[in-house]
């Protein structure tokens, strides 16, 4: 069935591979591709749209350029941070600041949080519709057994609450529809590249097997999963 889908973050690893994903399902499904940098295009069917996850007004402006297409059956954010030139995850305590902090939480958690504001009435509300966020299995408070990446963590089991919160809020209005988060298991991208090492044998994923079998969890998700996280893999994650 053609669907119509809004990926953010699109000209990432996994944002990208989710493009490819339904371009190939569906010659057919219309795909709105937002990223800071315009994505890869791999069908004439995918549309290009600027967005500024740190900007409130630069949200809206893009909710309302894809509101022209919609309503939605799938919306997938795949944006995130873990670290970069200037930020690690804090092995202790004493490695924690301000700075580090609040950009960490801007993109995990604030940016997600205002996009959910305006997307999710872009949702289908005739038929069933998914509203998906990139989690991460580091983001359970119940599964922390070895402590560290303060920021990290705290702001994926931030992301975890609102999406509890929002699932609850939207079945008022939208039954039908699903929000959910979605850990993708280690992939071998910008994100994981410094941390690669660690990873055992046979669990480091390419993008293209990540977004597959994510895709297969999203299709086999029912309104009453709703406001839960799931792995790559199928398992529910606890928060």
């Amino acid at each position: 069935m053609t669907k119509n889908i809004i990926i953010i973050g699109s000209s990432g690893a996994i944002g990208s591979s989710f493009l490819k994903h339904y371009a190939e399902e569906d010659k057919n499904n219309i795909i709105y591709a937002l990223s800071r940098s315009e994505a890869a295009s791999p069908s004439s069917n995918i549309h290009n749209v600027s967005i500024d996850i740190e900007s409130d007004s630069s949200i809206s402006n893009a909710s309302s350029i894809c509101s022209e297409a919609g309503p939605f059956d799938i919306i997938i954010v795949t944006t995130g941070m873990l670290s970069d030139e200037n930020i690690s995850p804090e092995k202790s305590l004493r490695h924690l600041n301000k700075e580090s902090l609040s950009k960490i939480f801007s993109v995990n958690t604030l940016g997600p949080a205002l996009i959910a504001k305006y997307f999710i009435p872009l949702l289908k509300k005739d038929a069933p519709s998914f509203l998906g966020f990139l989690s991460a299995r580091v983001g359970s408070i119940s599964d922390n057994r070895i402590g560290g990446w303060y920021s990290y963590r705290a702001s994926k089991a931030a992301l975890n609450m609102i999406i509890k919160s929002l699932s609850i809020e939207v079945a008022r209005n939208n039954p039908q529809s699903i929000v959910a988060g979605l850990h993708p298991g280690t992939v071998d991208s910008k994100l994981s590249k410094p941390f690669q090492g660690n990873v055992s044998e046979g669990k480091l994923f390419t993008p293209d097997y990540s977004v597959s079998k994510m895709a297969e969890v999203i299709s086999n998700l029912k309104p009453e999963n709703s406001g839960s996280c799931f792995a790559w893999d199928g398992e529910e994650i606890e928060f």
